[in-house]
């Protein structure tokens, strides 16, 4: 029997919907579900609290409620489909009419599985995974932020800017991207290390070999603070001295694929969704 677990946006009544559709259906055949825990007591389900793993994760959403569900997918080796419903959902799978087609895929095992690298960030102690980015920035402070940005061992840049985002190819569409960085092919071994509106124009984003250790410093010898963020998700602040390691996790994610993905033709989609 396949255990699988549900992330879903939380502002979003169809989501919930929707969520109560996919436990009915597999249910009824014979799978096991499980859902967040602020969802399974609605839901009728599991939290997840206590269970041990789940086979598949899946989202419904957008491209955030994904990133939430790829840390669960991470820790637990599960492989992780998106069914989208924001308005972009550039890593998602499938959309709502492919629910009921989605879900006996997932059943009978008929999909392929794509891995994506995943980043490590430690800071202060603690440890985070990122499937997308991680951004150092200077959240609600009015001055710019002065970053030091390291590559194994060798300063490649020192950054007077509104921050620094890491991103893996996969993130390489997201803030990256917005910050001016390249579009990067997922089959592209690379991180790319973007400056949020630098104060000076020789900065330009850095394209690093996968294998690097990225350090990001704030400036020791400035009072300054800058808030440290994964996949979106505020993590802690920083004050002045103090680095956020980054470098390529040993595992790595696994996305389910339904169909063969054609990256360039889905840029194309989606970059015209956001012009609309």
């Amino acid at each position: 029997m396949r255990r699988i677990g549900i992330i879903l946006h939380s502002k979003r009544q169809d989501a919930l919907d929707y969520a109560a559709r996919v436990h009915s259906y597999l249910i009824a055949r014979g799978a096991e579900v499980c859902a967040e825990d602020e969802f399974a007591q609605e839901l009728h389900v599991t939290p997840f609290s206590r269970v041990e793993r789940a086979d598949v994760i899946l989202s419904l959403g957008g491209d955030g409620t994904l990133l939430r569900g790829a840390q669960y997918a991470f820790d637990w080796e599960a492989a992780l489909l998106g069914i989208n419903l924001g308005r972009v959902g550039f890593l998602a799978e499938a959309e709502p009419e492919d629910l009921t087609a989605t879900l006996d895929a997932i059943l009978s095992g008929y999909y392929d599985i794509e891995e994506r690298p995943v980043l490590h960030i430690s800071a202060g102690g603690r440890h985070w995974h990122a499937l997308n980015d991680v951004v150092l920035s200077r959240g609600g402070r009015a001055r710019l932020t002065t970053i030091n940005a390291w590559v194994d061992g060798e300063l490649s840049g020192k950054y007077v800017a509104d921050g620094v985002v890491v991103a893996t190819p996969t993130g390489s569409t997201g803030y990256s991207l917005s910050a001016g960085g390249p579009i990067v092919s997922p089959k592209v071994d690379c991180m790319v290390i973007t400056p949020i509106c630098a104060h000076t124009l020789q900065h330009r984003p850095t394209v690093v070999h996968l294998g690097a250790h990225i350090e990001l410093e704030l400036l020791p010898d400035d009072v300054q603070t800058a808030s440290l963020q994964v996949d979106g998700q505020a993590c802690m602040e920083l004050s002045s001295g103090m680095k956020a390691a980054i470098r390529k996790d040993e595992r790595q994610l696994r996305l389910i694929r339904l169909k063969q993905q054609h990256f360039f033709q889905l840029v194309r989609d989606k970059l015209t969704e956001w012009t609309r």
